[in-house]
């Protein structure tokens, strides 16, 4: 999972990177909201880097409503398959150790915001 841009969220901004269920348990089930940032393979999917430079605007936008984390190559698939979120690049939301929902692939700036609005105001997520 090596590309510059990657490495900026976890060194510059401080995002965990998760690499054993374990570490994914205890992210997505603090209390609060949590977005996972799913790569996907970074040689092959060119959308990768732009969304890791999206993220961290967004997390500003929202005025840190949400806290970010990397998903490692190792939990990638777990995590794809348990929330039905396929797509890489891949931005996975959960509230309280819940899958709220998923924004697979680069999107608009409006559909980001849009998303995100609805899945952090969704009662009971």
């Amino acid at each position: 999972m090596s590309h510059p841009l990657i490495d900026r969220l976890t060194t510059e901004f401080r995002y965990p990177l998760l690499q054993d269920e374990a570490a994914l348990s205890a992210f997505t089930c603090a209390p609060g909201a949590h977005v996972l940032f799913v790569p996907g393979d970074v040689a092959r999917n060119l959308e990768t880097p732009d969304v890791a430079v999206i993220l961290p605007e967004l997390k500003a936008a929202f005025q840190h409503a949400f806290d970010c984390a990397v998903v490692g190559d190792s939990l990638e698939k777990l995590v794809r398959e348990a929330t039905g979120v396929f797509k890489t690049p891949s931005l996975i939301l959960y509230r309280d150790g819940r899958f709220v929902g998923g924004i697979p692939k680069v999107r608009d700036w409006s559909d980001y915001v849009a998303r995100l609005s609805h899945y952090l105001s969704t009662e009971n997520a």
